[in-house]
This record gives structure tokens, sequence and C-alpha cells, in this order.
């Protein structure tokens, strides 16, 4: 029997664990000393401490996971997301080990990796981009002269920059002369790179995702479109499959060239390529992340996979099996993420032990957590508390669906953002698809906070 060893936490690792099960393979997670109890120690076969409850001295400690793996005589090894899952030295550590790193080749994280290289590859490809500066900005003053040609508004982003961190909308030249240098030093301590570069701001422009899986002999599928254009502060709360509101060409051709970037940059495993959608139609490519996305799944439901599964298969050698024509999606699917947190006190984290939890069930209802009662939300990791995610015939079913599912949901002991999601669901410009990436900041969050004022 064949081992994976599962190097995160939560509701990732438990996701990965029974994907494990489902194949037969021995799963050995690890954890930290604040999580000896979590729900992934005990779903796993085995599992080990690998350090405190920091993490940068556990779940971000390679020679402690790769110590652990080899111990365990492990033959592959899943990073989960976040943490260490698109950290290239990693995934080369593995290698070196003789350990299969379940994801892309190191060359194509450190490529997509670096958000500033992996433009230049799509614009020397003929790919559209939001246009921007012509490599990194090191100083004022070439950010103030790339200014000029780009136009304002505009975003200063980290060049190894990820999960909404290291990102800055600005409006005019002393916005930029502000908020230049704290982008720069937030990068260093998040990235440790303070690199930066510049790029159009798009207002009134949506979030597109493409689901990509490719095996390690060319195979190359798309796994059609996610609406994750709700967001707050770059950080998604509602993600829906496929995508609202576009046409059929339009959709088509955003897939099509997801998979062309996946082949341009070799790409192997399951990754997601991310574009922005403007009013009019067109699309640019903004980035490609190089593991599994947290809403993965509203794309296996609409196509009835387990992507997870898929994901080890292809890191153990096998075919893609299945021809782009035969993917058919069914149905719409909507996943809310339930965080630990007060919306009406300015997104409070709220982290403490769950006293009870009383989940939706029924056909069509899926929830994903690394939580059951009596566990608890710690405040040194990601405040997720589960991800409800629904899938029915069409998208108006899905959203009643939604709505009914969050109303039976009970948690006692934390704050959480449930009303929150039903509000975002209930909401006129949600239904009719009238949204954008700042709309949730800009429109909902006003008239929410004033309903409750």
């Amino acid at each position: 029997m064949q081992t994976v060893l599962v190097a995160n936490r939560g509701e990732i690792a438990v996701r990965i664990i029974r994907s494990c099960k489902k194949l037969g393979l021995r799963s050995v997670t690890v954890y930290s000393e604040n999580d000896e109890h979590g729900l992934h120690v005990r779903l796993a076969d085995e599992s080990v401490c690998i350090g405190p409850r920091a993490a940068d001295k556990s779940y971000l400690n390679i020679d402690a996971i790769l110590a652990a793996a080899k111990a365990f005589r492990a033959d592959l090894l899943h990073p989960g997301v976040g943490f260490l899952s698109e950290n290239d030295a990693f995934a080369e550590a593995c290698a070196e080990a003789g350990i299969r790193f379940i994801g892309p080749q190191p060359e194509s994280m450190r490529l997509l990796g670096d958000k500033e290289a992996a433009r230049k590859t799509m614009v020397a490809n003929g790919f559209p981009v939001v246009p921007g500066s012509d490599g990194t900005v090191e100083t004022i003053k070439e950010a103030l002269q790339a200014a000029k040609s780009i136009g304002y508004p505009l975003m200063i982003k980290a060049s190894k920059g990820g999960g909404g961190k290291g990102i800055r909308i600005v409006e005019d030249a002393s916005a930029l002369e502000r908020e230049f240098p704290l982008v720069r030093r937030e990068a260093g301590l998040a990235f440790g790179d303070g690199s930066v570069y510049l790029e159009a701001y798009l207002p009134q422009a949506r979030h597109i995702e493409v689901q990509i899986l490719a095996d390690t002999y060319g195979n190359v599928l798309h796994l059609g479109t996610r609406e994750c254009t709700l967001q707050r502060k770059n950080q998604k709360l509602i993600e829906e499959a496929p995508a609202v509101n576009i046409s059929e060409a339009t959709r088509a051709a955003i897939e099509q060239t997801a998979v062309e970037i996946a082949r341009a940059v070799g790409y192997q495993n399951a990754g997601t390529v991310e574009f922005l959608l403007t009013k009019d139609g067109r699309f640019f490519f903004m980035e490609m992340n190089a593991r599994i996305q947290v809403e993965h799944p509203v794309t296996e439901s609409i196509f009835g996979l387990d992507l997870v599964k898929a994901q080890i298969q292809v890191a153990m050698g096998h075919h893609i099996r299945i021809a782009q024509e035969n993917l058919i999606a069914r149905g719409h699917a909507i996943e809310c993420r339930v965080n630990a947190e007060c919306p009406a006190e300015d997104f409070r984290p709220s982290p403490g032990v769950i006293r009870s939890m009383q989940l939706p069930g029924g056909n069509g209802i899926r929830i994903d957590s690394g939580y059951a009662a009596g566990d608890e939300i710690s405040p040194y990791y990601d405040s997720m508390v589960l991800k409800l995610i629904t899938h029915a015939d069409d998208r108006d079913e899905a959203i009643r669906q939604s709505l009914a599912a969050l109303g039976e949901l009970s948690i006692e002991g934390i704050d959480h953002n449930a009303e929150l999601a039903r509000a975002m669901l209930s909401d006129a410009d949600f239904r009719s698809g009238n949204i954008h990436t700042k709309w949730i900041e800009q429109a909902f969050l006003p008239r929410f906070l004033r309903g409750r004022a």
C-alpha cells in the first residue's frame, strides 16, 4: 500500500485524507502542537507532530515535514492549499528526497509564482494580459513614470503575492507615492520578496476562473468556468460554477485560452487559470494558481469528479482517461465560505471553541470542514470553519437551496458570517449577476450594515 503524507491542516487536510481512503492509500498527516486533537489527525491512518503552533515552525517548516515523510516512508506528498502548496523549493526538495509531489513541476511553480515573470510569459505567447508596467518597479520615481503610460486607477501588486495580500488600488499619483513603500514592505514580510509591479485597475470587472487538469503525457483538460467575483479585500466569500452572464462564445474562448496557457508553461496536475472579465466582454489573464483551489468543490459538483483523487492519480503516473468532449457540466453549484468572524464589527476575528454545530443535509448539499463540535478555531491559522456547497438543476434552485441550508446551519461558541452570506444570496444585484470584484465593499456592505445599525 502506498503512503501519502498530508502536509496541511483543517478542511483541506480532511479532504485529502478522504480521497486517499477512496483510493486505498495510507494517509499520514502532520500537525502542530495546536492541532494535536484536530479532525484531520483523528481521521488519518497515522499522524506526527512537526512543531509548535506558529506556522513558520510547523506547517512552513520544510525540514520537519520532509523528516516526517521519510520516517513514515511516504511515496507521495500532498501540500493542500496555502502554506507550502506553491513553494517551488519545497516541491524540489520532495523530488530530491524521492517523494512524488502532488502538484506541478517545480519549474512551472517557479514561473507562475512570480507574477511579473508569468505576465511576461503570457505576453510572449500572445495571451491577453491587463496593461501594466514592463517588469518590476524598484523606486517611486520608476512607479510614477510607469503610471503615466498605464493611467489611473491602477494596482500595486507584489511579484510573489498570493491569497489577496500585497495588493493596493491607487487613484492618483499622491496615493501611489503613499502606498508604494507600504506594499513593498508588506510583500517583503509576507513573501520574503519586496518586488512589485503595476497593473491597470479595471473597474466593474469580474473574476472568472477556469479549472485545469493535466497529466504527464501532454493531455490537458479544462473543467469549465467558476464565478469568483464576490470578494472582500481580495478574499473570496461565495463562488459559483459555471460562471453566469457570459456569452457562449466568450466562455469557449476563455476556456480554450486557459488550456493553451497550461500547455505553454508545461503544466501538470490540477491548477486554475484566473481572468478578469470586463463589462464589454473582454478578458485578460490575471494569474495561474499552481495548486488545488479552495473553491474546487463547485467544479466537482457540476462535473461529478473528485479533483483531489485525480491529482493523486496524475502524480502516480496515470493517464487522464476522459476526453474533453465527454466532460459535460450538469446543473449549477454554489459554495459559501463560513468564517469565524463578526461582519457587524468590521469582520472582527472570532477564535474560540465550537460548543455545538448543527449542519444542514439532504440531496445536493455538501459540507467540507476541518472541525467538529468541541474543536477550537485557533487565532494562529485561517478562520474558515466550513464550506457549504449546494448543487441543483439551475442557478435559481441552487440559490434557494443555499439559503435554506444556511438557515439550518447552527454554530455555537463563535461568531460567523452565515447571515452575511444569506444576505448576499438574497440581494437583487447578486440575483441578476450585476456584480464586480469590489461590489461587496462598495455596494453591498453599506446596505447590509445600515440594516443592522
